[in-house]
């Protein structure tokens, strides 16, 4: 949310909250899940609910296409993002903190998302950002597939993250993919 917020010159207070301890995230929104927007009583929460309404609000300059079509197939992304490829992480995260995680249940999920990466060099073939501007796509796939280039920062302890770099080994591929990830960090974040 923070690319998206820069991306709109919009200026948000950003409140950390521990990944341990989601007890005020589900305080204010009734729910345990990271981002909630809090706009005096307007409460949003969830990745692309939070982009919508930040594009309802400050529609210039646009994360989405301006063009119907274009538009479509950007919150045909975001829906697959979020629903689909989001999925495997979490449900290897999860696995990971039972007792006796099922390894073949891990390897099936991780085979999931590093088939998910040719998907992204596809879409960077001949173009700078997914769906060609920068916007919505970037805005919501950057903050997870930064990590298998930059890996994890030091202080980082969260099992999802670790997920990310584990299960997306890149190795020398994915040349379009790692210069994206590069482009997209120069953006301004709020």
């Amino acid at each position: 949310m923070a690319l998206a917020a820069g991306h709109k010159s919009v200026e948000l207070e950003w409140v950390d909250v521990d990944p341990h301890d989601r007890s005020p995230v589900e305080a204010v929104s009734g729910q345990r899940l990271v981002p909630v927007l809090v706009d005096g009583d307007e409460v949003v929460f969830d990745s692309p609910a939070v982009l919508e309404w930040l594009e309802r609000r400050y529609p210039d300059p646009p994360l989405y296409p301006r063009n119907a079509t274009r538009r479509a197939e950007a919150r045909v992304f975001v829906e697959w993002f979020n629903g689909l490829w989001k999925r495997p992480p979490n449900l290897i995260a999860a696995e990971l903190e039972r007792p006796v995680p099922d390894a073949a249940r891990i390897a099936e999920l991780g085979a999931s998302m590093r088939a998910a990466l040719d998907v992204f060099e596809g879409l960077l073939d001949g173009r700078d950002y997914l769906l060609g501007e920068f916007g919505v796509a970037d805005a919501i796939a950057f903050p997870f597939l930064k990590y298998p280039v930059f890996g994890l920062p030091p202080d980082d302890d969260e099992v999802f993250h670790r997920v990310l770099v584990e299960q997306m080994p890149l190795g020398d591929g994915y040349p379009r993919l790692r210069a994206w990830t590069e482009r997209v960090d120069e953006h301004p974040r709020s």
